[in-house]
């Protein structure tokens, strides 16, 4: 039976601010990756980085939000507890994914302030971080695309992680996360299965 002190679900504001960013994420790789159909300095292709700018920027507001949600609401326990060493990996990868979420985004404007362009959010131009310097730009966009790419890798795990438990493990893991109104689908489908 569950408590007030020990929800079975994370809270609406947290569930919320994670699949936004996951929809952030999936159209900042989607622009960075998608900019290659088009010829280098096409408005299109600049369009494509800009939106990447900004949307990457968006995303570290939100875990700007999120970090202090965490704290601020509990996490609810999986059900059945997963082994100590699942529990370890688990928080190991979400340290991982939240030092991503922050430093992919501060990386990108340092980037940009390092090769001396404007850092664009939505009608205003923040700071730079640093000055120009270009060849720091270079060793830092070559660092952020490395970065990126282990990105890629983080967020699948992380999927992966979440459906293991689900299909595999059969405990509540990815439920926690779910939407209100996906439960009863989400019920539904382990009943028949």
């Amino acid at each position: 039976m569950n408590t007030p002190h020990a929800p079975s679900r994370y809270h609406g504001l947290s569930i919320s601010l994670h699949w936004l960013t996951l929809l952030l994420l999936v159209a900042v790789y989607a622009l960075i990756e998608l900019r290659e159909m088009y010829p280098k300095g096409s408005e299109t292709r600049e369009l494509m980085k800009h939106w990447h700018f900004m949307l990457g920027l968006v995303v570290f507001a939100l875990v700007l939000i999120r970090l202090p949600a965490r704290a601020l609401f509990r996490v609810p326990p999986i059900t059945p507890a997963p082994p100590a060493w699942q529990e370890w990996l688990a928080k190991s990868m979400h340290l991982a994914l939240y030092v991503f979420l922050v430093g992919m985004p501060l990386l990108g404007w340092i980037v940009l302030s390092a090769k001396g362009k404007p850092v664009p959010f939505f009608g205003l131009t923040l700071p730079p971080l640093v000055a120009p310097d270009k060849a720091l730009a270079e060793r830092l966009q070559d660092l952020h695309a490395l970065i990126g790419t282990i990105g890629y890798w983080l967020i699948g795990l992380h999927a992966a992680a979440a459906l293991f438990h689900h299909y595999v493990s059969r405990d509540d893991t990815l439920r926690r996360m779910t939407l209100r109104g996906s439960n009863a689908a989400v019920d539904e489908r382990d009943r028949s299965a």
